[in-house]
C-alpha cells in the first residue's frame, strides 16, 4: 500500500485529483489573448458577462500579473466607462460545471457534501465582493458567499466553503449542473438580500444575487480592474494548495467544450501564418457525379461534450468557405456538410476547379455549458 506523506502543516503532499474545475490556473486562451466581447472570449472556460450597460467597455486579458507559483491570470479592466450604474445593470465572472462531473456532492441525499472554493484574487478596490453559486436542476437554487479584498494592487486568496443540498439532487448527464458567479458590479435590483455567512441553498431571487456585495465600483473608471487565477473548487470543507495541471491536460479538457484547428497560432480575422499552420488539409478527388466533388474528414482531439456548432472559414475568414491551398485570396462555397459528431465531422462539399489540389480551411467548434 503506498504512503501518503503529511507535512508539518498537517497537510497531505499527495493530494491526488481534487480540482473540479478546469484551467483554473488561466492556462489556456484558444480564442485569444485579448477583447472586449462577453461570454466566452479569451481564457477557455471562464466567461464574462455584461447586462443592460450603455456605455461600458471592459477589456478581458490573459495576463502575465500572478501571484507565485502561477504563469497566467485573467483581468477585467474598465476602458469605457459606465458612470451611472443602473438599477438592472450587472456584470460577472461565470463557469459553468458538467453535471456528470458533480455527483461526488452527493446531493438530494442526506449524505449531501460542502464544497469549498478557492481562488487568488487582486484589484485596485477593497472591500467586499460576491461569488454565487446557482443550479437550476428541478428550480433555481442559489447560495452567496461573500470576500473581502483587504489592500489594493496585492494577489490575496479567498476561501469560501458552500454547504450541500440534501433537498435537490444534480442530473447525471453532460448539461450544466451549477454556475458559479463571481460578481463584478451589479445595480440596485440586485444584491440587496441581508447576507447570511452560514445561509444554505435558498430559491433564487434578486435580492439574494450577491448578497454581501458593496462594491460596485468596479465600472465607474478606467483605472479600476480585477483578476484572477488559482480557482480551485474541491469537496469538502477544507481548501488544499493548487493543484497544478501541464498545459497539454488543461488544452485537452477545454478541446471538450472548444476547439480550434487554429488554436495558439492564430486568430479568427487575423494574419495567416507563411506555414499554413492551424488549417485542415483535404485532398480532392473525383467523387459522385461531380468531378469536384471533395470528401473530407476531420477528428476532434477529445470527444466534445454534445454535437458541436461548426464554422468552417477559407482564407479571407468568411464563415461557410474553403480555399485553395494555391489560390491565394480565392474562397469556395461549402455546398454541403454533413456528419458533425461529438468525434469529428465529415462530409463533401462542390469547388470548381480543384481535381488533383489541396484545398484548406480553417475549423472552429463550439459546446461550450
Amino acid at each position: 500500500m503506498a504512503l501518503i506523506k503529511v507535512n508539518t502543516r498537517g497537510q497531505s503532499s499527495n493530494l491526488g485529483r481534487r480540482n473540479l474545475l478546469i484551467n483554473g490556473a488561466m492556462q489556456v486562451s484558444q480564442r485569444g489573448t485579448s477583447s472586449t466581447g462577453v461570454g466566452y472570449q479569451t481564457v477557455d472556460r471562464f466567461a464574462v458577462n455584461q447586462s443592460g450597460f450603455d456605455n461600458l467597455v471592459s477589456t478581458k486579458t490573459q495576463d502575465t500579473n500572478v501571484p507565485a507559483g502561477f504563469s497566467k491570470s485573467l483581468k477585467l479592466a474598465t476602458t469605457t466607462a459606465e458612470t451611472a450604474l443602473a438599477a438592472d445593470e450587472y456584470g460577472n465572472m461565470s463557469y459553468a460545471i458538467e453535471a456528470q462531473d458533480l455527483q461526488s456532492l452527493a446531493y438530494g441525499t442526506s449524505s449531501a457534501k460542502s464544497f469549498t472554493l478557492s481562488f487568488y484574487v487582486k484589484s485596485n478596490l477593497t472591500g467586499n465582493f460576491s461569488v454565487t453559486a446557482y443550479k437550476q436542476t428541478g428550480s433555481n437554487k442559489q447560495q452567496d458567499r461573500r470576500y473581502t479584498i483587504n489592500t489594493t494592487n496585492t494577489w490575496e486568496r479567498k476561501t469560501l466553503t458552500f454547504v450541500g443540498d440534501t433537498a435537490q439532487a444534480i442530473v447525471n448527464d453532460n448539461t450544466a449542473g451549477m454556475y458559479l458567479y463571481w460578481h463584478t458590479a451589479f445595480g440596485s435590483n440586485f444584491g440587496t438580500a441581508t447576507y447570511n455567512a452560514s445561509a444554505g441553498w435558498s430559491a433564487y431571487a434578486n435580492a439574494g444575487w450577491g448578497a454581501g456585495q458593496d462594491i460596485n465600483t468596479l465600472y465607474n473608471s478606467t483605472s479600476n480592474y480585477i483578476q484572477f487565477t488559482g480557482i480551485q473548487l474541491e469537496v469538502g470543507d477544507t481548501a488544499t494548495p493548487f493543484e497544478h495541471r501541464s498545459y497539454a491536460e488543461e488544452l485537452s479538457l477545454c478541446s471538450r467544450y472548444y476547439h480550434t484547428s487554429f488554436s495558439g497560432e492564430t486568430t479568427i480575422g487575423g494574419s495567416h501564418p507563411a506555414n499554413y499552420s492551424g488549417k485542415v488539409f483535404s485532398w480532392s478527388d473525383h467523387y459522385g457525379s461531380s468531378p469536384d466533388r471533395v470528401a473530407f474528414n476531420y477528428q476532434w482531439p477529445v470527444q466534445m461534450r454534445d454535437i458541436p456548432t461548426v464554422t468552417m472559414y477559407g482564407n479571407q475568414w468568411t464563415s461557410a468557405r474553403m480555399s485553395k491551398y494555391n489560390a491565394g485570396s480565392a474562397e469556395y462555397t461549402i455546398d454541403y456538410a454533413s456528419g458533425v459528431s461529438r468525434n469529428g465531422l465529415g462530409g463533401y462539399y462542390d469547388v470548381a476547379g480543384v481535381n488533383g489540389d489541396f484545398v484548406v480551411a480553417y475549423v472552429e467548434a463550439l459546446a461550450e455549458l
